[in-house]
């Protein structure tokens, strides 16, 4: 988190409120329900309460084995169920990985997250993914991953490789979530999360808007998220990114206010938590994004691709960070904010998060 105190020297003061798990869904769906201009003047009160209100997190993401997941997550193009023309790849070799993530340091990354289509990581999976963790951590980027689920072992074994953070989305409301996905519960979803807090490790869980739900499935998925004692470092706020062959390639579009609610009362509720503008930002316009940074959103992906998703190039970042007068959250365990920014600007000459092709991929457990 970062402190309130370097918003700048004529910044005004704000209240931090005291933080809530026990947010009722009533209470939740009034917040959904305020006039535009008040929800959002409250979650800019409740922001700059607890950061830099122009200070962005920049996160790359990497997909580290893609496809032919056992899942049958109806947003998914990674599930085995569906057909997408998605290219299967098998787990990266290390030192690929390694390469992208000194990349994405160069571009302005804070942040590495890999994820791997997995049910749950096998055992020489996963000592290759820890692995991956002690190298990436070893540049000075925070590390997060996404594996699926784990057992009490694999989050400690994990955490002791030096991982940052776990990310496992609780996707939608406990209620619609069977109308998603039927392969896994949502008490398993849950059980993982509390392995990855009891490993020590830090949370990444939000969810997807935007998949057929009513707005009582929104306020719900936030009350389970604000529930976690303590809540979550990261809560990712996708909007569903249709892709032809799965079985939501037909939903109708949510409201782009809609989804600004959301991230709005996402930043009320969770006060001290990282709210990532995700999945979906590559079809937002400028407007929707600088909504979504005014609504309390302080975290972005970074770069060309969000696992097999477009996500808005490095250029059109930098040009929108200028416009808005946003500049990447400093921290600690990278250059310091001057670096990045320089980073930022280098990446509009070349860009440095390309698309891996399935010929630099291969079965790195097999090595």
């Amino acid at each position: 988190m970062t402190d309130a105190s370097q918003a700048g020297p004529n910044a005004p003061a704000f209240h931090q409120a005291p933080i809530r798990h026990d947010w009722s869904l009533a209470e939740i769906e009034a917040l959904l329900a305020l006039p535009f201009n008040d929800l959002l003047f409250r979650a800019q009160q409740v922001h700059r309460a607890h950061f830099d209100a122009n200070a962005v997190q920049v996160s790359t993401l990497l997909s580290i084995k893609t496809g032919a997941c056992p899942e049958d997550c109806k947003y998914c193009p990674q599930s085995g169920h569906y057909t997408t023309g998605l290219d299967k790849e098998k787990l990266l070799e290390i030192e690929k990985v390694v390469a992208q993530a000194k990349a994405a340091q160069e571009a302005g990354a804070s942040r590495f997250c890999m994820g791997a289509a997995w049910r749950s990581p096998r055992e020489k999976d996963l000592t290759v993914v820890m692995e991956m963790v002690r190298q990436v951590k070893a540049l000075g980027l925070e590390t997060c991953m996404t594996l699926g689920m784990v057992d009490t072992d694999q989050a400690s074994r994990l955490a002791e490789a030096g991982l940052d953070y776990y990310n496992h989305n609780l996707d939608t409301s406990p209620e619609y979530y069977g109308e998603i996905i039927t392969t896994r519960t949502y008490a398993d979803r849950l059980e993982t999360l509390a392995n990855v807090r009891e490993a020590g490790m830090k949370v990444c869980s939000g969810g997807i808007l935007g998949m057929g739900e009513a707005p009582r499935d929104r306020a719900a998925l936030l009350q389970q998220l604000a529930r976690l004692d303590p809540h979550p470092e990261s809560v990712p706020i996708n909007m569903l990114v249709k892709v032809p062959g799965t079985p939501l390639e037909d939903v109708e579009d949510l409201d782009p206010i809609e989804f600004i609610r959301a991230i709005a009362v996402a930043r009320i509720l969770m006060p001290a938590s990282h709210v990532r503008l995700s999945a979906g930002r590559e079809q937002m316009d400028e407007s929707t994004q600088a909504l979504a940074f005014l609504a309390g959103a302080n975290s972005i992906f970074y770069g060309d691709k969000l696992l097999t998703t477009g996500n808005p190039q490095a250029a059109r970042d930098k040009a929108l960070f200028a416009k808005l007068g946003l500049h990447p959250e400093r921290r600690s365990t990278c250059h310091g904010d001057d670096a990045q920014q320089a980073a930022l600007e280098t990446a509009v000459a070349h860009q440095s998060q390309q698309a891996l092709s399935a010929a630099l991929a291969y079965d790195a457990t097999q090595a």
